[in-house]
């Protein structure tokens, strides 16, 4: 069995800030910390760059890809559109710590964020992030598309529902609360936003993307 690689997590904004050599030290400081800033590195000399620079810098630009389409197929499928805002949402651990956002498209300025959330799965944030970002385009009266990397959130929003086999306990219990809040609002509000999948093999990590992979 191959030895785990050694990661380094820099903490921009948390109750303490700086570089942490495992998740655990890392995690202690954006537990309860609303709007933490955080990102894991290879190398302590990478992680120690990131520190000295800007967040936004390093979310969504953590990995260069191979995409394994032709030139045929990229061309078909395009640019992204961007006149649109994109979500996504980082869970370390299945359940673990969880987070969504959602951000221009284009300029990644950061348009709204949650978590972290204690006890949450990947799934259910990438369903809460597409929710929060419908209800915040229908409040700017915006017309947006909004783009997500997950099909199981845009099923579960087509379907009205959060089809999570996750249980609730008194330590997700806020997140549930959310997750109540985000059907009722599916259940009681229109929307003309059009929902697309944000093609990863093609553009790269979506925008949003926390960069933790």
């Amino acid at each position: 069995m191959s030895k785990k690689k050694k990661k380094y997590y820099t903490v921009w904004k948390g109750h303490h800030t700086g570089i942490f050599e495992s998740w655990d030290d890392c995690k202690a400081q954006i537990k309860n910390f609303e709007g933490a800033q955080y990102k894991s590195f290879e190398t302590f000399d990478a992680a120690k760059k990131a520190l000295n620079g800007n967040y936004r810098d390093y979310i969504g630009n953590s990995k260069k890809f191979m995409s394994g389409l032709s030139q045929e197929q990229l061309k078909k499928i395009g640019q992204p559109n961007y006149h649109s805002i994109s979500v996504d949402a980082a869970s370390s651990g299945n359940p673990g710590v969880m987070e969504y956002r959602g951000v221009d498209t284009k300029s990644k300025k950061q348009l709204f964020i949650q978590g972290p959330f204690q006890e949450g799965t990947n799934n259910i944030g990438e369903f809460l992030a597409l929710v929060h970002g419908l209800s915040y385009l229908k409040k700017h009266q915006s017309d947006r598309i909004i783009y997500t990397d997950s099909k199981t959130a845009m099923s579960w929003v087509k379907k009205k529902t959060c089809n999570t086999k996750l249980e609730r306990n008194e330590k997700n219990k806020a997140l549930f609360e959310l997750v109540e809040r985000a059907i009722s609002w599916l259940n009681l509000n229109t929307y003309n936003t059009t929902i697309v999948k944000w093609e990863t093999k093609a553009w790269g990590e979506i925008p949003a993307d926390f960069g933790r992979k």
